[in-house]
């Protein structure tokens, strides 16, 4: 695969998955969708602390954001 070239990956929510995201509220599911994001960039963060103890926090906090946004190859 060259760089120009990206897979795309689809994951399918299980059907009792989807029952239950179905019966919250809006407000539910956006409350539910911040708490893995926070939780993705918490887990993101450390891991590039661990990988790049040299790098300054503004540094950390850059990578994570481009990662989080647009993905990371």
């Amino acid at each position: 695969m060259n760089t120009l070239t990206r897979r795309i990956h689809v994951e399918v929510i299980d059907d009792d998955m989807v029952t239950v995201l179905r019966g919250k509220t809006g407000a539910e599911r956006l409350r539910i969708a911040s708490g893995m994001y926070a939780s993705a960039r918490r887990m993101l963060t450390s891991h590039l602390r661990a990988e790049h103890p040299d790098w300054p926090d503004a540094r950390i906090i850059r990578e994570a954001a481009q990662r989080l946004s647009h993905g990371a190859f």
